[in-house]
């Protein structure tokens, strides 16, 4: 049996197994929302003025009951705590810019906090993600940049 090997970067391969093992997951696997803070443990403790132990008793428990992952230098929060803290929500805001303009508009708006921004084709020129509890910000952000036209909120009841 011959073994394709897939090039992943300088240094890493994965076998043909492991590669199909990789797109089935992602046919099969949902998308799921997080928020992903990358510090040590040993910072967030010292932020918090706690111990690292104490930091980590509560990790765990965060952990069982499905609102946090944690890994090496991370720490995701699921769609779970995303719901409980009412953030959760997609916000999609749409973006007609002076075609003069339309550099200095998509230069601000990579430096805001959003989700995503994305340049598309159509009748508005950006659309960008935020979540629900920073809406009147960036929109207000958005807003009063020099150059940007119009703005248009939609915001996501249900999805199906």
């Amino acid at each position: 049996m011959f073994i394709w090997w897939w090039i992943v970067d300088e240094e890493h391969l994965l076998t043909s197994r492991q590669f199909e093992l990789l797109e089935k997951f992602y046919e099969e696997g949902k998308t799921i929302e997080v928020r992903t803070v990358k510090k040590s443990q040993d910072e967030i403790a010292s932020e918090l003025g706690i111990t690292r132990q104490a930091l980590a008793t509560h990790l765990r428990t965060l952990k069982v009951l499905g609102f946090i992952r944690t890994g090496f230098g991370f720490i995701d929060l699921t769609e779970k705590a995303l719901k409980l803290l009412g953030g959760k929500g997609e916000v999609f805001i749409l973006v007609k810019i002076e075609p003069v303009k339309r550099k200095e508009v998509c230069e601000s708006i990579k430096k805001l906090k959003v989700k995503r921004a994305c340049r598309v084709t159509g009748d508005v020129d950006l659309i960008i993600e935020v979540d629900k509890a920073r809406l009147d910000e960036v929109l207000g952000e958005v807003a009063s940049l020099d150059g940007v036209r119009e703005t248009r909120t939609h915001i996501i009841l249900e999805t199906l």
